[in-house]
């Protein structure tokens, strides 16, 4: 259990600095060049605000997924990572499909 709950922290934590990273320092570069390149360079301020958004909000479901697994040692904890997880996707697909047309073009 502890093991689990410290994996889901420290990737949540990773998650998060990287999205603080994206958003913050505008370093588009940590995400694959396929998924800006389309992305026009007066856009790139939006584009990344979102993705980093997005990263942030997967990490911090999981952050907090591994803290509930600690306090509940409950299954129910899963649903701050899967809702985590798909609020972090719908945010970084809708700004995906704003700013670059697909998410592999």
């Amino acid at each position: 259990m502890f093991v689990t709950a410290l994996t889901h922290v420290l990737i949540g934590i990773l998650l998060i600095v990287l999205g603080l990273m994206t958003w913050k320092k505008q370093k588009i570069t940590i995400l694959h060049e396929y998924h800006y390149r389309n992305v026009k360079p007066e856009d790139v301020p939006a584009y990344v605000r979102s993705m980093g958004i997005g990263q942030i909000v997967i990490g911090a479901g999981s952050c907090l997924t591994g803290l509930l697994i600690l306090l509940t040692e409950s299954t129910s904890s899963w649903m701050s990572f899967t809702a985590g997880t798909i609020t972090g996707l719908i945010i970084m697909h809708r700004a995906q499909m704003k700013y670059n047309g697909s998410w592999f073009s």
